[in-house]
């Protein structure tokens, strides 16, 4: 039986997890504490040394048996620099995102702000610049992000700097570790006395200040693209600023719909332009006015797809542009002039003769009528004609 788990509770993993288990936990641990990306030090610390040990057969065979006091007298509680272990799991050193050899010895970062920015169709395919408001932390003007006056500031005893106490409970064999924050300095590992606080911060060490960003959006853009202002995130002491990076989110468009540098768009043509030619119109993202010719006899048929070369979007390096895809949508009329049906018998194609039946084949004459709303909403709920056993699921297929 474990005599203890707090290693074990360090990694969330239960005490027979394999070394695969312990692995992924700790990468998955160590990536959110690691001092690079804003996390605590000390923890990183702690998580990477329980894996050092568990990950270690005979120390954990000896941890198991006998908790950390078999290991200091085993000699095993020493290991190497949590930095290095990290490096060696990840890749390389050069801090978090690796490099160059070593590892990183420069401060934490804070975290990185995200905001999004909604971009029209027109605006990506012109380009556009826009400013973007944002309230951020910056560093106490006053004292500099000290909080008080020199040497005011001091490392809370309670929690010996780290902002969080470690309470142990005995439950049957098992020891139980609660982490909680630090009720004296308030999560903050240091104390000031309120007399020697920084009047302008408050002892915070930091206010909120306005920045006004000129956010270029380049032609060509997409979705999901991002923008990165480099350290114009918040400020904290002791810490590299962070970055603030701006996701384009592209609106829907009424008329176009994109994929990469083509744009598609239904068109809506009459009969008569459909069959005997005409000229069709387009408005184009600039305001542009593209004209269609359609060669008379040339017929267009209803859901034919044509295509503008050189009219798309533009590519966003060299701004090259793709095609525009034109879906025609064929709009018969509700009625015609009988009259008029002989000059069309003279145009279309003749009639498709009627089939051929035994002479003593039953025939009967019958009229159409329009159908009631509520009679065609449940023939198209379940439409007979569609050819489908009755039971198995129908599949629509989307609209290019």
């Amino acid at each position: 039986m474990v005599r203890e788990r707090k290693f074990y509770d360090l990694l969330d993993v239960p005490v027979d997890a394999s070394e695969a288990d312990l692995k992924k936990a700790y990468r998955k641990k160590a990536l959110r504490l690691h001092p690079d990306k804003g996390g605590d030090p000390d923890m990183f610390k702690e998580v990477t040394h329980a894996y050092e040990i568990l990950s270690d057969p005979e120390r954990r065979s000896i941890y198991d048996a006998r908790g950390e006091a078999g290991l200091s007298e085993a000699g095993g509680m020493g290991g190497m620099d949590p930095q290095d272990l990290f490096s060696q799991l990840f890749g390389g050193g050069g801090g978090f995102f690796g490099g160059g050899g070593g590892r990183s010895q420069g401060p934490r970062k804070t975290k990185d702000l995200v905001h999004r920015v909604n971009v029209t169709l027109e605006d990506l395919y012109k380009g556009k610049t826009t400013k973007l408001a944002l309230t951020r932390n910056v560093l106490c003007s006053k004292c500099h992000g000290k909080g008080g006056k020199e040497g005011a500031v001091k490392q809370c005893n309670n929690c010996s700097g780290r902002g969080v106490k470690v309470t142990l409970r005995q439950m049957g064999p098992m020891i139980q570790q609660i982490q909680s924050p630090c009720d004296d300095c308030s999560g903050t590992g240091e104390i000031i006395n309120a007399k020697d606080r920084c009047n302008n911060c408050k002892g915070k060490k930091v206010l909120p200040d306005k920045k006004l960003l000129e956010v270029h959006i380049d032609k060509g853009m997409k979705g999901g693209q991002t923008i990165q202002f480099a350290g114009e995130s918040d400020q904290a002491p002791g810490a590299q600023t962070g970055d603030v990076i701006i996701v384009i989110e592209e609106k829907q468009h009424d008329r176009f719909k994109r994929q990469d540098t083509d744009l598609f768009t239904d068109i809506e043509v009459d009969l008569l332009t459909a069959l005997g030619g005409g000229q069709l119109s387009i408005k184009h993202l600039d305001d542009r006015i593209l004209l269609i010719n359609l060669v008379p006899g040339e017929v267009i048929r209803h859901d034919d797809i044509k295509v503008i070369h050189g009219q798309g979007m533009p590519s966003q390096r060299h701004h090259e542009p793709g095609d525009v895809y034109v879906k025609f949508r064929v709009i018969f009329p509700d009625h015609i002039d009988p009259a008029a049906i002989p000059m069309l018998e003279k145009a279309l194609p003749p009639r498709k003769p009627l089939d051929k039946f035994p002479k003593n084949v039953l025939m009967e004459e019958v009229d159409l009528d329009e159908v009631d709303p509520r009679s065609r909403a449940h023939a198209m709920q379940d439409d007979p004609m569609d050819g489908e056993p009755e039971g198995e699921p129908r599949v629509q297929c989307a609209n290019q």
